[in-house]
């Protein structure tokens, strides 16, 4: 079965699919100030790809579950990302931008959930392997955003789009090369319907913690470059902090698999809340000293790393193999709610409260799901 596994096949889709996140969680905001606008529209321009991320994945996570057709609808969501992106060429207002967002996310967030089920359909008896994959997805945003931070210290950001449409084209080519495969029907949850394991213990109050956990993202994904640029810091400097880290994350991703081994899903997740909590507290507050910085970064390890690797093995765990694909795009849905209330609440607090209370605000979201997932949640032994 290993022998069988199209490792780089796979790993390639990941790799170009995080170097577009790579270049847009970084650069999308300063791109947009750039241009001209106030804080407020950012978060505004910024939550239109968050808020179709809580549509799109659940209409074609039910029509992969429902034709099986999972990586027709991937390679349809790549190709159309890159068509309706490229009209951002057309012009820069921002009703047009509002729609060139709006348009290549429900696109692009058609992709990762139902690549995600090919992905565990592969790996079906090793699903231990799975971080060994999606790290090529962090060593590709490591390199784009290494890359095009060096890149906007010498060049204009009048370049950006074009960079992204490369990205884009890369993502079209790599799914093209991934082979199919179908998740093996079990006899654990066969017959019982998806709203069914969805009522089961546990798996409502995860839900709300994605959301919470994505909603106390905003600020980071929204501001962060911003707020270390006029605390002082170069584009390039910015741009190897972020990898900092993407880097733990990797790191993370290679050792999620003993991590698993050894404790419960319950746990991790725990672990990964209390600490976002505290990450978002030390950018908020602390991000002048670069030894605070630097270690706020490495805990992306565990706010996204350890995290994601949890609740994907949870959610793959909750649902039968026809309720995948909606498993996933749930997750990916709320996902996006609550990072769409974050770039939203981050827009309008970000200048009239300031970086600091905008963070603190998000570090009691990650709070709020630890304490969720600590009563809510029962403990499982993998």
């Amino acid at each position: 079965m290993a022998a069988a596994l199209p490792y780089w096949r796979l790993s390639s889709f990941y790799l170009f699919y995080f170097a577009l996140l790579g270049s847009t969680a970084p650069f999308l905001a300063l791109y947009f100030d750039h241009l001209g606008f106030s804080a407020a529209r950012i978060g505004e321009l910024v939550a239109i790809p968050m808020l179709m991320r809580c549509v799109a994945p659940n209409i074609w996570g039910w029509l992969g579950d429902y034709t099986g057709r999972r990586l027709a609808i991937v390679r349809f969501g790549a190709v159309c990302t890159l068509l309706t992106f490229s009209l951002i060429f057309v012009s820069k207002t921002y009703a047009w931008l509002a729609m060139v967002m709006a348009l290549h996310a429900f696109f692009w967030h058609a992709v990762l959930p139902q690549f995600e089920v090919i992905t565990l359909a592969h790996l079906q008896g090793q699903t231990s392997r799975y971080s060994q994959i999606r790290l090529w997805g962090s060593i590709g945003f490591i390199i784009t955003v290494v890359a095009l931070g060096r890149l906007f210290e010498w060049l204009s950001l009048d370049i950006y789009p074009a960079a992204l449409v490369l990205i884009m084209a890369g993502i079209v080519l790599s799914s093209l090369w991934v082979p199919n495969a179908q998740p093996v029907q079990g006899e654990r949850l066969a017959g019982e319907g998806f709203l069914g394991q969805l009522r089961s213990p546990g798996v409502l109050a995860f839900y709300a913690c994605v959301a919470l956990m994505q909603m106390s993202h905003g600020p980071y994904y929204t501001f962060l470059t911003l707020h270390l640029e006029r605390l002082g810091y170069s584009r390039g400097v910015i741009g190897m902090l972020w990898a900092v880290g993407v880097v733990a994350e990797v790191l993370m991703f290679m050792a999620m698999s003993k991590i698993l081994a050894r404790f419960s899903l319950r746990r991790v997740l725990l672990a990964s809340f209390l600490l976002a909590a505290l990450r978002w507290l030390l950018l908020g507050s602390l991000a002048e000293f670069l030894w605070v910085l630097l270690f706020a970064q490495v805990l992306h390890a565990a706010t996204f790393g350890s995290f994601h690797a949890a609740a994907i093995s949870f959610v793959q765990r909750s649902f039968g193999a026809r309720q995948q694909g909606q498993g996933q795009a749930l997750y990916a849905a709320l996902a996006g709610t609550g990072g769409a209330l974050g770039a939203l609440y981050s827009g309008y607090s970000w200048n009239a409260l300031g970086a600091a209370w905008t963070f603190s605000i998000a570090s009691l979201a990650a709070l709020a799901a630890a304490v969720i997932i600590a009563t809510r949640m029962q403990e499982d032994r993998p």
